[in-house]
């Protein structure tokens, strides 16, 4: 998993299998990654109403034990992860001094004292220097485990048969965003309930050594499910149906966890400070607020393109998209306040042609009631 050249694009542990299952190859934060196998739209609706297998080995791992780990995190990012219990998992943000969002990540307990974050590919060794350095006052050590860890998601309605398939494992009771200890013929894992596709869905850390193996395995047992390997292009369109922000898009330095409607994640309430905190509480009303949009017709607003309220411009398609699982264009943007009720009518340039678009509430799709895990 090392760089041969500056320019080379890693590699996971799991390229020469995609690679055999005929994957299409996109570089992606400096990853070589699957973007799909064969038809991106047959591997979305795979994930809506069977499973999809997905490589995430370009996502970062990165440990922290010790007596105040806890500590350390609370004062590292805006969330209470001293709160959190052992055997679950909160999603939470690491935001510098001026409350930017440096990246938004999930923290499983794994122990009293053993956190596990998993942050997003193009921002892990920020995230592990940013870790180490704000915890260089407390008594916890940061070890990143990104080069020998794997990770393998099964995301959909079928995915608790597959999972359990694989590990033998009783699944029954691990509720969504929590993780337990597991082996899949033998290899010593970690399996979460978690994941970025709006189903249902597990997340397996694996030994990078095991990772095929451990592939091999579940597409075995998802074999009589109709489990289908999935890519990148089918993972961004799951989560923008689900709602879910995207580093880089939603997210970024220039916006705080207020304009992206996550105030929720921001613990004022927790002991001491934490970085940013200053900031944020000096926040107020958002000048932009993220919204949902539906569009009519087959033409999607994408990424960058300009949102306009009469003549006048008001914000920025941030992603956008033909929904595969809803027929019609989806998108998210910022806009102003005053343009945030469901109802409102906007218009997007879509290459010099300007579309009606509606604000509509967020998420876009739900699975159904009683898939949820």
């Amino acid at each position: 998993m090392t760089n041969t050249t500056d320019s080379t694009p890693r590699r996971t542990p799991l390229h020469e299998v995609h690679a055999e299952l005929g994957a299409s190859f996109t570089d992606f934060a400096g990853w070589s990654m699957p973007v799909r196998y064969d038809s991106e739209l047959a591997e979305h609706r795979a994930v809506r109403e069977t499973a999809g297998q997905f490589d995430l080995s370009h996502m970062g791992e990165i440990e922290l034990t010790g007596p105040q780990a806890a500590d350390a995190l609370d004062y590292a990012m805006v969330g209470k992860l001293s709160a959190v219990q052992v055997g679950r998992a909160r999603y939470t943000m690491v935001c510098d001094v001026d409350g930017g969002i440096l990246d938004d990540l999930v923290v499983y307990r794994l122990a009293e004292q053993h956190y596990l974050v998993v942050a997003n590919a193009g921002n892990a060794a920020l995230i592990a220097d940013e870790l180490r350095a704000r915890a260089s006052g407390f008594d916890t050590e940061v070890t990143d485990r990104s080069a020998e860890t794997a990770l393998i998601a099964v995301q959909g309605p079928a995915s608790a048969a597959i999972v359990a398939g694989a590990t033998g494992a009783e699944l029954s009771g691990l509720r969504y965003y929590a993780s337990m200890p597991a082996t899949v013929d033998g290899d010593e894992v970690l399996l979460a309930r978690t994941g970025y596709t709006g189903e249902d869905g597990f997340e397996l850390f694996v030994p990078a050594g095991a990772a095929v193996r451990v592939w091999r395995r579940l597409a075995d047992a998802g074999a009589a499910h109709g489990l289908k390997p999935a890519g990148l292009a089918c993972r961004d369109s799951l989560r923008l149906e689900a709602g879910m922000p995207l580093y880089g898009n939603e997210l970024g330095t220039g916006t705080t966890p207020f304009h992206a409607n996550l105030g929720r994640l921001v613990k004022f309430d927790k002991p001491g400070d934490f970085v940013g905190r200053a900031a944020l509480e000096k926040c107020g009303e958002p000048d932009r607020v993220l919204v949902g949009l539906r569009g009519n017709g087959r033409r999607a607003p994408r990424h960058g393109y300009r949102l306009l309220h009469g003549d006048h411009e008001v914000g920025e398609v941030t992603s956008g998209a033909l929904s595969p699982t809803l027929g019609h264009p989806i998108a998210m943007a910022f806009v102003p306040p005053e343009l945030t009720e469901p109802g409102t009518a906007l218009s997007a340039d879509i290459r010099g042609r300007a579309e009606p678009v509606e604000v509509v509430s967020l998420p876009f799709y739900q699975r159904p009631s009683s898939s949820k895990g």
